[in-house]
């Protein structure tokens, strides 16, 4: 029998609603659901297992969605880990220090475990806000130093950036609380930290190496990396994987965080790329800081760039790699797909929008910074809310980057798109009718989202195009729009 995978994860979506008791999981996808009592001390939603798969890949542009069961299915579908990983989560309180009137406040820990060893293939890229998070300055250290490692440890809630304290000290301990309970022969150096959450309070490290940590090793499985992709999120509304299998059986899974202080200078938030492919470490770095370019530097949802900004790559080695060039390509598509789900969960997104920039005078560099500052503008930003074709803010954003970076270029051939019709042309509008006005306004409300969605409904976005003639560089930016909710989130975050 045929069955579409649509129509088979929204007949898992009742079975995933009817085992969603803490005791159970499924584990990997199928046409038929395989219940696990595997224990877990997460309560995750359901992990599915491969029996009879139907697909093993996220899409490359996802399909529409009616329910959170069926995205949560499609997910589970696509989140097998590839070969020589293990994933395990945990939850569990603390009490801040710096808040302790707040009371014990839920925190999570994620272990991502390379079952057959240490790796050297492994590539990172950070933050570049001064003031990063501790958790970055010690992998920034694994990095430089070339350290092998064998597992990575993330936690949510708090982000362990210049806490009072040794914050460095907090994370180094709870790297060899993971090296202690997995018995790793290179010790807490070979054990990467990454810490999301409120800044500027102390990390809740004993808990998390005393009570949390070992239970996300206790909760390893070899199944699927979807927990993971849940348990590291903190305002996030859904759960963000992609997955992609190479022709020679290669596979790469990747997961990320992030819904608010986004604009980065490099990645997201926080996000793990895992291969089970034989790679060299310098090519799979070079691949991966070209793929954050392309990618995670090309989004921006708030126009705040965060303290912690770490994306990961990293290879068990086990299977041979038959061409590179397909690698990279997969590699780049899970990137793509990755940050512009980051921008789609953005807090209180109900828009994405989409900036494609061609023939830009000067470098792609210079041309992403051109679509963030447009996407960034707060007036931009509240007209695609209110579904409101005011195209003077578009031009005006852009004439003021100009202005301010390129004053002597001249811009007299711009032209300028809106769910691709004409609406700028030759330093002059192109509006004329009551028609055109509907047709713009019905653009962008075909695009919207709910603001407190679950679930990303469907991959729609506000078009602009902007080209300005002659011959230069591309690039396309996302951004979202500022929303009351947006606001609503973010003036009461702590608690």
């Amino acid at each position: 029998m045929i069955i579409s995978r649509k129509v088979a994860a929204s007949a898992l979506a009742s079975a995933a609603i009817a085992l969603s008791s803490p005791s159970c999981s499924i584990l990997a996808f199928s046409t038929r659901a395989v219940v696990s009592s595997a224990k877990s001390h997460d309560a995750a939603p359901l992990i599915l297992r491969a029996a009879d798969s139907v697909g093993a890949d996220t899409d490359s542009i996802l399909p529409d969605f009616a329910t959170k069961e069926e995205y949560e299915s499609y997910m589970m579908a696509a989140g097998k880990l590839p070969s020589g990983f293990a994933v395990g989560t945990a939850k569990g309180t603390f009490v801040s220090a710096e808040a302790p009137a707040m009371g014990n406040l839920p925190i999570r820990a994620t272990v991502i475990h390379l079952t057959e060893g240490p790796t050297d293939s492994w590539g990172a890229v950070f933050t570049s806000n001064k003031f990063p998070g501790c958790p970055v300055k010690v992998g920034k250290s694994r990095l430089s130093a070339g350290s092998p490692l064998q597992a990575i440890v993330i936690n949510n809630k708090v982000s362990n950036v210049c806490p009072g304290g040794d914050g460095v000290a907090a994370a180094e301990s709870v790297c060899a609380a993971v090296a202690k309970g997995l018995n790793l022969p290179g010790g807490a150096g070979s054990v990467l930290p990454s810490s999301t959450g409120v800044i500027g309070w102390r990390l809740p490290a004993k808990e998390l190496a005393e009570d949390i940590v070992p239970k996300a090793i206790e909760a390893l499985q070899t199944e699927s990396a979807f927990a993971a992709a849940q348990a590291i999120m903190t305002t996030d509304r859904y759960p963000k994987l992609r997955s992609k299998t190479l022709s020679d059986g290669t596979r790469i899974v990747g997961v990320a965080k992030g819904a608010g202080m986004i604009e980065p200078n490099m990645a997201t938030m926080l996000s793990y790329i895992m291969t089970d492919a034989k790679i060299e470490k310098s090519t799979l770095q070079s691949f991966l800081s070209e793929a954050a370019n392309q990618s995670f530097n090309s989004i921006s949802i708030d126009g705040d760039e965060s303290t912690s900004d770490t994306l990961v790559a990293i290879a068990s080695g086990l299977k041979p790699l038959a061409s590179e060039d397909e690698f990279k390509k997969a590699l780049f598509e899970i990137a793509r797909g990755l940050s512009a789900d980051l921008v789609r969960n953005g807090e209180g997104t109900a828009h994405v929008i989409r900036v494609s920039i061609s023939n830009f005078p000067g470098s792609e560099y210079d041309a992403r910074r051109m679509g963030r500052h447009l996407v960034n503008s707060p007036l931009v930003k509240c007209a695609i809310s209110g579904n409101d074709p005011n195209i003077g803010r578009i031009a005006a954003a852009i004439g003021s980057f100009m202005g301010k970076f390129f004053p002597n270029v001249s811009v007299s051939d711009m032209t300028l798109t809106l769910g691709g019709r004409n609406v700028f042309n030759s330093g002059k509008f192109v509006l004329e009718g009551d028609a055109i006005e509907k047709e713009l306004s019905a653009h962008m409300a075909d695009a919207q989202l709910g603001e407190h969605d679950d679930f990303p409904r469907h991959q729609k976005f506000v078009e602009i195009g902007v080209d300005f003639g002659g011959s230069g560089s591309s690039a396309t930016v996302l951004g979202s729009d500022l929303t009351n909710e947006y606001v609503a989130v973010n003036a009461d975050y702590r608690s």
